[in-house]
């Protein structure tokens, strides 16, 4: 079975295509496959399937149940009576749509551009390149094109929309490496018209028709990307397209041969300085955009970080590791895999460099350290930190000495309790990025003690800094901060706010963030704070998903709702510590719940004196996007547990 959603919505079995339906099965269907497997909760489906959220939820849910068992039958006519569904499951709280990634086309394309985003090995490049040319061939079209254009389908349209672009540009440069530039051309030529801001596209037009001999044409191209920037969209050309524009006019022999990769600039010989510091400028410029490019950018910098370090000049290295300097907000990463081999290549260089290292080297790769491994209890990463701060003061030396104070920031969870030094952090950011025109700085600095106001329930001074960081993010254009800033003030109103419009506000804020690839913020935390909303009006957890890495804390409470508490003692047996992050609090006071419900006088204990630790915040508010509540409330609530039995 293969689904289709590139295009108008189809299912195809054995090669012919099955009816899922009438128009809500077919929604239902799509929805489904958008999560990728993940489940997703009843209500949130019904949400997304009708449009009145929140209304008639009783009705709404048995014709749910009602589309569901249809789209069942038709999806697998040959399963026996009473045996489990293997394809459309049910789950806790939810439906998940059960398919290996290469059944879904859009799926496919994905995978293919992951695999295109680090260079290959030279026997893997093939098939790499081949890979491809069957996604971007199963392009039909706009995205769940036959569907009404509801929020989640414009966000998945929108991303998609973006994976493909990236496809296109990343098999033209396959094409090139390969020596097939006529074939590159054709891909290439509709797709830079039809996307005339997509720099890349319009280089590697102009290197490929150079390539197949065509100068003329390959300079005609440049100049007529030239003018569409400017009139169309009121640009300027990026350096990457004048520096091709003279190679083109002077046969420049760099041009000749296959490109060298995906990640690399076409212009610029492998491995030189020129070329890995326009990379890693590319990367930063990508993540202060924001949006689809966060990844992108992630990975551009870990491939030319590692490229500097093969060259052995540690020098090289430090500057090539130190000059993304984006600022980061959250304690979870992104992408942890690429997180722990820049902290690797930042280790080996300070180690290469030695102890005649200069300061402002060492002060940035210590800071790298310092914000590469956030959200974890490595003493050493908290250390880095520390003395990043101390080598940047003694420089005078602000863009380093603000990269520095983000890293303690991040590392400050280490330690509970320590908002009101977040505040002061962020303070110190705010007036150094005023004094020294640090804008991206500044934005973070704002955002600090946003978080820092809201986890001490100070939200008129939080409201104040969320739209400070507003003010100055407008200027780049950037859906990042007031994504973050929508979330902060849909936690900010469940404080008082009824469940439903507080559960309408979350979902909403989840909504902005749906196009934007934010995994370390993203993943889990809407069925978190949907979970917040039931926990905090005695309301039933049923129809709440167990997603992402909140799953340990939540899973106990879910088998208690379900009636099944043999299962959530042991769910909550399993629990690990909570990491040291920016909701740590909160998961404490889950496993106070989960303590007081089961009467586990040991949990009990453990969350008292871990929740101890900070009386008077709100439990994960120092996020800036979900609470449950006052620690004191929790802190009540445990005591006299300890002398239950467990």
């Amino acid at each position: 079975m293969r689904v289709e959603v590139l295009g108008p919505v189809r299912v195809l079995r054995d090669g012919a295509e099955v009816d899922p339906g009438g128009p809500r099965q077919r929604e239902l269907l799509a929805r489904l496959a958008a999560a990728r497997g993940r489940p997703v909760p009843f209500d949130r489906l019904a949400d997304d399937l009708w449009d009145q959220p929140g209304a008639g939820t009783g009705d709404r849910r048995g014709a749910l149940a009602t589309f569901v068992g249809d789209l069942r039958r038709r999806l697998e006519p040959d399963r026996a009576p009473r045996t489990p569904p293997r394809v459309l499951v049910t789950v806790h709280g939810g439906y998940a749509l059960r398919l290996p990634d290469d059944a879904l086309d859009a799926a496919r394309l994905e995978e293919a551009v992951a695999r295109a985003s680090s260079p290959p090995a030279a026997d893997a490049a093939s098939g790499t390149t081949r890979a491809l040319e069957d996604a971007v061939a199963a392009w039909r079209g706009e995205p769940y094109g036959d569907l009404p254009d509801r929020a989640w389908v414009l966000a998945e349209r929108r991303h998609l929309a973006q994976v493909h672009a990236r496809a296109v540009e990343a098999l033209a440069e396959g094409l090139l490496a390969e020596g097939r530039t006529a074939r590159a051309v054709a891909t290439l030529d509709a797709h830079a018209a039809a996307h005339p801001w997509r720099e890349r596209a319009w280089a590697l037009l102009a290197l490929a028709l150079y390539r197949e001999g065509r100068q003329a044409d390959a300079l005609d191209v440049l100049r007529r990307a030239r003018r569409r920037l400017a009139d169309d969209l009121g640009l300027d050309p990026g350096p990457e397209l004048a520096r091709l524009e003279r190679d083109v006019l002077d046969h420049a022999p760099a041009l000749d041969g296959p490109t060298p990769g995906p990640r690399l600039a076409v212009t610029a010989p492998t491995g030189s300085r020129t070329h890995l510091r326009s990379t890693v400028d590319v990367a930063r410029t990508l993540a202060i955009a924001g949006g689809d490019h966060l990844a992108t950018a992630q990975q551009q910098r870990v491939a030319a970080a590692l490229a500097a370090e093969a060259s052995g000049d540690p020098v090289l290295t430090a500057r090539i590791v130190t000059a993304y300097d984006v600022p980061a907000v959250w304690t979870r990463s992104d992408d942890p895999a690429a997180a722990d081999a820049l902290v690797g290549v930042a280790r080996r260089t300070l180690r290469r460099l030695g102890p005649d290292a200069s300061a402002a080297l060492r002060a940035r790769l210590l800071a790298v350290v310092g914000i590469e491994h956030r959200g974890t209890r490595d003493a050493w990463a908290w250390a880095a930190a520390e003395e990043a701060v101390g080598l940047a003061r003694d420089l005078g030396d602000p863009g380093t000495l603000a990269l520095a104070l983000n890293a303690r920031f991040l590392q400050s969870f280490q330690r509970p309790g320590a908002g009101a030094e977040r505040e002061r952090v962020g303070a110190e950011l705010v007036g150094l990025a005023d004094a020294h025109d640090l804008p991206t700085f500044a934005i973070l600095g704002h955002l600090v003690r946003m978080q820092a106001a809201a986890g001490a329930g100070r939200f008129a001074d939080a409201d104040a800094h969320a739209a400070a960081a507003e003010d100055v993010a407008a200027g780049y254009e950037s859906p990042v901060v007031p994504m973050l800033t929508a979330w902060y003030r849909a936690m900010r109103d469940a404080e008082t706010a009824p469940p439903d419009a507080a559960a309408r506000a979350y979902r909403a804020a989840d909504d902005l963030l749906a196009g934007v690839r934010m995994p370390g913020v993203r993943d889990g935390l809407l069925p978190l704070a949907l979970l917040t909303v039931r926990l905090r009006h005695g309301r039933t957890l049923t129809g709440i998903a167990a997603d992402g890495p909140y799953a340990p804390w939540v899973e106990p409470l879910l088998a208690l709702d379900a009636g099944d508490r043999d299962a959530a003692a042991d769910l909550a047996r399993a629990a690990p510590e909570p990491p040291a992050d920016h909701l740590r609090e909160l998961r404490w006071a889950l496993a106070a719940e989960t303590a007081a419900r089961l009467g586990d006088a040991d949990l009990a204990r453990r969350a008292r004196r871990a929740l101890a630790r900070t009386p008077d915040e709100l439990a994960g508010a120092g996020s800036g996007l979900v609470s449950l509540g006052p620690v004191r409330l929790w802190l009540d609530r445990l005591d006299g547990l300890g002398s239950r039995p467990a």
